[in-house]
């Protein structure tokens, strides 16, 4: 090898290793900056895997919660009317102060079960079947067949018919007392059984915990009621009527 042969091999090994310190020292630049890259995927990553995981799941339309979500604040309305029309007659005082109190919690329960049904972007009025959320759920109806779900005129059980609305708005003084207390009785009795149909199939907790308030709530009036039916001489309807 000549020494030009020689010089020239120097010259090529020494930028060989220029371009491996070169490439060394690049990648080193370049971790800090991968780092950084690396650190922000996996926060959004979790940012977003913590929303998905944080959006409440609402009920579907037919659910057990969504059913008596429409139902209930359709047996409440017609108790809060029944309990308004009683009110304005001549009647004692206990039977007014009971009306009010049924007037204001039915009321302020239809509201927050209205509200959920627009939370949860689904229709308020009823579609299909009334009642079909609560046979899925293996409850039934005191004095009825076991998974009828409707009287047979196409009511739900504790509503009271259009002949006996009619009769309540004629009546007044002590006969208006005793036929408000039965068909409430009546009404409660149902409304107890559907509260428990969602308070044990339920899955939304705050549906549970409202149908369980009811339970305690109504069944404590039935108490009450059957007691003043009992001081004016009177007695409640059979089940189902």
């Amino acid at each position: 090898m000549t020494e030009r042969d020689a010089l020239n091999h120097h010259v090529e090994a020494d930028e060989e290793v220029e371009q491996q310190r070169r490439a060394l020292s690049w990648n080193e630049a370049k971790k800090p900056f991968l780092l950084s890259v690396a650190a922000a995927t996996a926060i959004v990553l979790a940012v977003l895997a913590g929303y998905w995981l944080g959006q409440p799941k609402y009920p579907s339309d037919d659910s057990v919660d969504a059913g008596f979500a429409r139902d209930m604040s359709s047996h409440h309305a017609q108790a809060v009317n029944m309990s308004m029309v009683v009110r304005a007659k001549d009647v004692a005082n206990d039977v007014k102060t009971l009306a009010y109190d049924i007037a204001t919690t039915q009321e302020n329960q239809r509201g927050q079960m209205m509200s959920w049904l627009q939370q949860w972007d689904l229709p308020l009025a009823v579609s299909g079947e009334r009642m079909a959320w609560m046979k899925k759920t293996g409850h039934n109806h005191a004095g009825l067949p076991q998974g009828q779900m409707l009287l047979p005129d196409g009511r739900m059980p504790g509503m009271a018919s259009t002949a006996q609305l009619r009769q309540l708005e004629n009546s007044d003084g002590k006969a208006a007392e005793i036929l408000f207390l039965q068909l409430m009785i009546v009404h409660h009795r149902a409304g107890v059984d559907m509260a428990k149909a969602a308070q044990s199939s339920g899955d939304q907790p705050r549906v549970v915990r409202l149908a369980r308030s009811m339970v305690e709530g109504q069944s404590g009036e039935i108490n009450l009621m059957t007691d003043m039916l009992k001081k004016r001489g009177a007695t409640p309807w059979p089940a189902a009527s």
